[in-house]
């Protein structure tokens, strides 16, 4: 039935934009100035025959990829070490809370200066986007653990090691998972932003490509493209947060 209400939905949004866009439609917003909903799916399904299609999609992907998984790796650890370490806290932090504010996009210049190449611009613009959120719901997610956890098993005679790994990291997780979604969305955003202004192929450079030319079909398309890449990963990492916190109530998990 849920499925049913959200495909009746989009299939309603469709409909409506259609018929605004076909019949030319001016009620202070200028339908008439946007492609309908038949010229898009034409020009989709022409790019999708394309190889070309699937080397921008392979681009992204790879990208956002790439520079999510660092983001990843270095912001849970990070997180979990500015959180319980006292002295590297106060040494990590103020630099970290400066750079925090900037917005990655507007790190593209000082990518286009470090990097020898756009590509690894592109990722380390990625990488930013996504690591601030990783590191910030970490780190939160460590302080919020209630300390009776800690305590009960320090009193079984565990060393510190096994508090992080049997107490700390699983009791993270949920607040983990939530930085690792709100990452990913954010990272999307960013590979597109820096693919249209310094890339060379990638859904956001052929997008961008197609505005220039004033393809607006094709620009449609690139969004649409978009959209469904951001939300298959962002459900797959919602999907793999639920399966490592089974142990969680299931009222926790909604």
């Amino acid at each position: 039935m849920r499925w049913v209400l959200r495909l009746g939905s989009l299939a309603a949004g469709l409909l409506l934009w259609q018929l605004l866009t076909a019949s030319n439609t001016r009620l202070w917003l200028r339908f008439d100035q946007l492609p309908t909903v038949v010229e898009v799916a034409e020009r989709f399904a022409a790019q999708v025959g394309g190889a070309e299609y699937y080397h921008d999609l392979g681009s992204s992907l790879a990208r956002i990829m790439t520079g999510f998984l660092l983001a990843a790796v270095l912001g849970i650890a990070l997180g979990v070490v500015v959180a319980r370490s006292r002295l590297l806290g106060d040494v990590l932090r103020p630099p970290l809370e400066v750079i925090r504010p900037i917005p990655a996009i507007a790190l593209v210049p000082i990518a286009i200066l470090l990097f020898p190449t756009d590509e690894q611009g592109i990722v380390f613009i990625t990488f930013v986007a996504a690591f601030f959120p990783i590191l910030v719901s970490t780190r939160h997610a460590v302080r919020a653990l209630p300390t009776i956890w800690e305590d009960a098993v320090r009193t079984m005679g565990a060393s510190r090691r096994q508090v992080l790994f049997r107490v700390v990291l699983p009791g993270t997780l949920p607040g983990v998972f939530g930085g690792l979604s709100v990452g990913m969305g954010v990272a999307w955003i960013c590979v597109i932003s820096a693919e249209m202004i310094s890339g060379q192929f990638g859904v956001g450079y052929r997008t961008w490509q197609a505005y220039t030319i004033v393809d607006y079909p094709a620009v449609i398309v690139g969004m649409v493209t978009i959209g469904l890449l951001g939300y298959l990963t962002s459900a797959a990492v919602e999907l793999l947060g639920r399966r490592v916190t089974r142990w969680l109530p299931r009222e926790a998990l909604r």
